[in-house]
Parts: structure tokens; sequence; C-alpha cells
């Protein structure tokens, strides 16, 4: 089954430079790690949410707003797919991904066709 991770984080978070150095190793490894295994089918960071746009339409009329779609402490700043057995395997997957010290990583499994 295939579920979408989406890695949430408070972006007012600072980091020292050690501590970003840390990350930045600790996420290169979880990367590594769950291609080697052939769960991670794709990934990606995203551009701070200052940079979002948010469409809707309705009645007919659209409406752009700058900023991502919900006020919200944790933002979302990346994704990655996975390939995973079951619930259980992306928990553990999951668990592993370094922003789950310290941010939220939520499991969403997609509609297969």
């Amino acid at each position: 089954m295939r579920y979408m991770l989406l890695i949430c984080g408070d972006e007012s978070l600072v980091l020292t430079d050690e501590q970003n150095a840390e990350m930045q190793r600790d996420t290169v490894a979880w990367v590594e790690e769950m291609d080697g295994r052939g769960v991670r089918l794709h990934g990606s960071r995203l551009r701070p949410v200052g940079e979002a746009t948010t469409v809707r339409v309705r009645d007919g009329r659209l409406t752009v707003s700058d900023g991502p779609f919900a006020e919200t402490k944790e933002q979302m700043g990346g994704y990655d797919l996975i390939e995973a057995k079951d619930l259980d395997e992306a928990i553990e997957v999951a668990s592993k991904h370094p922003v789950a010290a310290f941010g939220a990583i939520e499991i969403r499994p997609l509609w297969e066709q």
C-alpha cells in the first residue's frame, strides 16, 4: 500500500549550525536507508510557507491568497511517498524520520486505483 508522509514542523524553530548539520546528516541517512529498503518512492522538501499560494473556487468565483490554507503552528515542510506492506510498517518508517523527534509526520494512505 502506498502512503504519503507529510513532514511537518514549526518553521520558526531556529536550529544551531551544529543542529542543522546533524539534521541534514540524519535526513540523508534516513533517505538512504529507505531508498535501500525500496520503501521510499519519492520525496522532496518544500519551499517556506511564506511562498505558498492557496486557490479556492466558490460559486464559480476564483480566490487566490498568499500563504497556506490554514493557520497552524506546524507547517508542512516536505513529503515522502512510500510503499509499505501495512500501516505498521508505515509507522515504523515515519518514526525513523529525523523530524519526528521535534515535529510531526502525518501518514496518509493513498486511494489506490
